[in-house]
């Protein structure tokens, strides 16, 4: 068994297979034991499902703690927190989608689930290659800091309406007109056979998958964002990758809390936005310390602090703001 050793991306090769066997289990006690009926999950069920997931993200970080010691710890946490921040601007873009699909609740779940699995390879896919560049050309990380610096500026003073029309998506338009779609959905189906409803033989795409790659290039456009955020908080690729995922599959699990409570986190984007200039900064920071033109780093844990403090900020401002806005039910 000595292959189990081998190290793949500076990290033994069980370490990787150990994490993807706890994903797949979590997906799969998810699909198969808590959702294996469609139905439409409330608030309430929202917050028992994401606080599950946020447990077993926390619980994997205290190992990572444990095993590899405080520093990877805190780095674990940190990245578990900035992408679960920086995320948080894709629950509002998931809400427009699901509403201009006119997508029920009784099958959003279905379309997130599947969902993550593309995120897993997509997510992989880019912090690979982040990794790849960040190790062969190290000034990568000063276009990173500019990168994000940038967004974070244009958000903060941006007066653009953030979430567009769903018939202004250009990826919307271009799948509209190539994909054999059904006029309307048909229950849970991605894919239906047309001779059985009425249509052409052949295989034809109901506007719930449709739905679906509209979800995943959405994530793709925020891990953009996301990912070289959390190269400035460590450029260890496992770290990088795990702390990614468990925050995923805590945000897409408390998506129908937040969606029903969009209105009520109209501020969140300015905190956001400082949270890109302050990472920016750091991963610039970052390089410029390794060439020793500057002597002077943020620690991981003024990291933590700094973006925990922002977002508590950001959301409890909104819900100060918006406390005259209609309530929320919690079924």
């Amino acid at each position: 068994m000595e292959w189990l050793n081998l190290l793949f991306a500076g990290t033994p090769l069980w370490m990787w297979l150990m994490f993807m066997g706890i994903v797949m289990a979590l997906l799969v006690f998810d699909l198969g034991v808590l959702n294996k009926d469609d139905h439409e999950i409330g608030v309430r069920e929202s917050l028992k499902l994401s606080a599950f997931y946020i447990a077993m993200g926390l619980v994997f970080g205290g190992w990572v703690w444990w095993y590899r010691g405080g520093d990877a710890g805190m780095q674990y946490l940190t990245g578990y927190l900035v992408e679960k921040s920086l995320s948080m601007d894709n629950i509002f873009v998931m809400s427009l989608i699901f509403s201009g699909m006119a997508v029920p609740r009784l099958y959003q779940h279905r379309v997130l689930f599947w969902g993550i699995l593309g995120v897993i390879v997509l997510r992989a896919a880019m912090i690979g290659l982040g990794a790849v560049l960040v190790a062969e050309f190290k000034w990568v990380l000063v276009l990173f800091g500019l990168f994000l610096l940038l967004t974070g500026v244009k958000m903060l003073f941006s007066q653009e309406e953030s979430h567009p029309s769903l018939d202004d998506n250009k990826l919307y338009q271009w799948l509209r007109r190539h994909l054999r779609l059904t006029p309307t959905l048909h229950g849970h189906h991605f894919v239906v056979r047309g001779e059985q409803h009425g249509l052409s033989r052949g295989w034809w795409a109901t506007p719930l998958l449709l739905t679906l790659l509209l979800v995943e290039s959405a994530d793709l456009v925020f891990a953009v964002d996301s990912i070289p955020a959390i190269f400035a908080i460590t450029q260890d690729p496992f770290l990088v990758y795990t702390s990614n995922i468990f925050a995923i599959l805590g945000l897409r699990a408390l998506y129908f809390a937040l969606s029903a409570m969009v209105h009520r986190f109209e501020y969140l984007k300015y905190s956001l936005a400082i949270v890109l200039v302050f990472i920016g900064v750091k991963v610039g920071l970052v390089y410029l310390n390794d060439i020793q033109l500057v002597n002077f780093h943020i620690p991981t844990g003024i990291s933590l602090v700094v973006t925990l403090g922002l977002l508590a900020g950001g959301v409890l401002y909104s819900l100060y703001k918006t406390r005259n806005a209609p309530g929320d039910s919690l079924s």
